[in-house]
């Protein structure tokens, strides 16, 4: 069983910053590519970004620039940095980690989402 918990969302005004965290728990040999990915209503799940184990990080063309992705494998728990927020970036922010567990192999699991609003 993997459990990723998500925290760090929520209201900002334009131009501000916030930081969201997740960590993953549970039976885990290894995790390998960690991300964070965003939902808005009627919208596709869109990826925002992701980053390798051994620190390779890849962004949405979107957020280059104003977001920059971390984790600490000692704590297993990933970050995402967002500053110079603007109100598109209005979304449920969700975190994504490929596991592998003795139990069940390689699997993508997901975090339950945390809501980030971008407004005045």
């Amino acid at each position: 069983q993997v459990q990723l918990v998500e925290s760090g969302g929520g209201l900002v005004q334009p131009g501000g910053s916030l930081r969201l965290s997740c960590a993953v728990s549970g039976d885990i040999f290894k995790i390998y590519t960690m991300g964070w990915y965003r939902q808005t209503p009627g919208k596709q799940r869109e990826l925002v970004a992701t980053i390798t184990n051994g620190g390779s990080t890849n962004y949405a063309d979107s957020v280059k620039g104003r977001f920059t992705i971390s984790r600490d494998n000692a704590k297993n728990t990933v970050y995402l940095q967002m500053n110079s927020q603007k109100p598109e970036d209005t979304a449920v922010y969700y975190c994504n980690a490929n596991v592998w567990t003795p139990m069940s192999g390689l699997k993508a699991y997901w975090g339950q989402g945390t809501q980030v609003t971008v407004s005045s």
